[in-house]
């Protein structure tokens, strides 16, 4: 399942920065992920500060 990022963004870009696929995109008040695009990797978990994306 691709991950998805929950409303704890504190739209700081490590996950995009994080994302080998550049499926991550600043969104309406936080970052976004392509479930498309999404290789289901965890770089963006792993990076991010607050624990915002998860799997869906």
């Amino acid at each position: 399942m691709a991950y998805i990022i929950s409303d704890d963004c504190i739209s700081c870009g490590a996950c995009a920065a994080g994302c080998p696929v550049e499926a991550i995109s600043e969104g309406d008040g936080k970052f976004v992920i392509d479930a498309g695009a999404c290789i289901e990797c965890g770089a963006c978990a792993d990076t991010c500060p607050v624990g915002a994306p998860s799997q869906e």
